[in-house]
C-alpha cells in the first residue's frame, strides 16, 4: 500500500516515490526543531513529478513533506481504500506559529515573494504579537531553472535563525528549500508553506478554518481570481492519471 516509516514516529505513506508524514502538525513541527527541510507539495506542482526533475528532487530531499493537496489525498484514499489525513500548510503554520521559538525575536528569518506582500504579511504578524526585524526578512528574486541565491545564503549565515519560513510559489520553493539544506554550513528549519501566510494575511483571500477543514481553499481561490487560479487548478488533473498510473512509485522521468 506504501506505508513508510517517516522517521517522526508516525507511519507515513510513499506516495508517487515521496514519503508523506501522516500525523497532527505538533508533531512535525517537534520532528524539525533539530534542523531539515519541510515541504508541503500542492496538486498543481505535484503533476509535474514525471517531468520536472528539480521539483521532484526537493521532495526527495526532504525531510517532512505534509499531506497539503486535498486532492492528493483523496485520490489516494480512494484508489488505496486507505485513511490517510490531511496535513495542510495553513494548519501547520498555524501551529508553527503558536511556538515561542518561532515568535522570539531574531530567530525566524520569513522569505517573501514580493514588497507588497512582506509588508502585508508583516503586518498581519505585527498585529497578532509577533514583530519582525526588518533584518529578518527577505523578498526573493525571481529564480530560473537552477536556483542560485548567494546573498540569502550570506544572510542566512551571518544570522543563523533557527527558523526559515519560505512564503513563495509552489514549484520553486521547495527547489529554494533544497538549495538551502544543501548549501547553508548550519542546518535551520526550513518551513516551505507557501501561500499560508497569505490566507492569513489577507495578501490573497482569507481562508477561514472550517473552508481548509473541508478541502475547498481551491474552490476559494478560484472565486477570488479565476483567470489566475481556474487554469491552474483545472490543469491539476493530470495528478490524477499519475497517481492511478504510479500510485506508491517514483514516476519515470520524460522530456517536459
Amino acid at each position: 500500500m506504501g506505508h513508510s516509516e517517516t522517521g517522526t514516529g508516525h507511519i507515513g505513506r510513499t506516495i508517487l516515490g515521496v514519503s508523506f508524514f501522516d500525523g497532527p502538525a505538533s508533531d512535525a513541527i517537534a520532528a524539525m526543531r533539530g534542523g531539515g527541510l519541510l515541504v508541503s507539495p500542492a496538486a498543481p506542482a505535484l503533476k509535474n513529478m514525471d517531468r520536472d526533475a528539480g521539483y521532484r528532487d526537493a521532495l526527495l530531499g526532504a525531510d517532512i513533506a505534509i499531506t497539503d493537496s486535498a486532492l492528493m489525498v483523496m485520490v489516494w484514499n480512494l484508489i488505496e481504500r486507505d485513511s490517510l489525513h490531511r496535513l495542510s500548510g495553513l494548519t501547520y503554520l498555524r501551529e508553527l506559529l503558536l511556538q515561542p521559538d518561532v515568535r522570539e525575536d531574531g530567530n525566524t528569518l520569513w522569505i517573501m515573494a514580493n514588497p507588497k506582500s512582506a509588508a502585508t504579511n508583516l503586518k498581519w504578524l505585527a498585529e497578532n504579537g509577533i514583530s519582525v526585524d526588518p533584518r529578518y526578512v527577505y523578498v526573493a528574486p525571481m529564480y530560473g531553472a537552477e536556483i542560485a541565491d548567494d546573498d540569502l545564503l550570506a544572510l542566512l549565515d551571518r544570522l543563523r535563525p533557527r527558523h526559515v519560513i519560505v512564503t513563495i510559489g509552489g514549484g520553486t520553493q521547495e527547489r529554494l528549500g533544497l538549495y538551502l539544506k544543501q548549501r547553508l554550513p548550519y542546518l535551520p528549519a526550513i518551513h516551505c508553506i507557501g501561500a499560508a501566510i497569505a490566507f492569513l494575511s489577507g495578501d490573497q483571500v482569507i481562508i477561514p478554518v472550517w473552508v481548509d477543514r473541508l478541502y475547498l481553499c481551491w474552490l476559494f481561490r478560484c472565486f477570488s481570481n479565476p483567470k489566475c487560479y481556474i487554469p491552474r487548478y483545472w490543469g491539476a488533473r493530470k495528478l490524477i492519471a499519475l497517481m492511478w498510473r504510479y500510485r506508491d512509485r517514483l514516476p519515470a522521468l520524460r522530456d517536459a
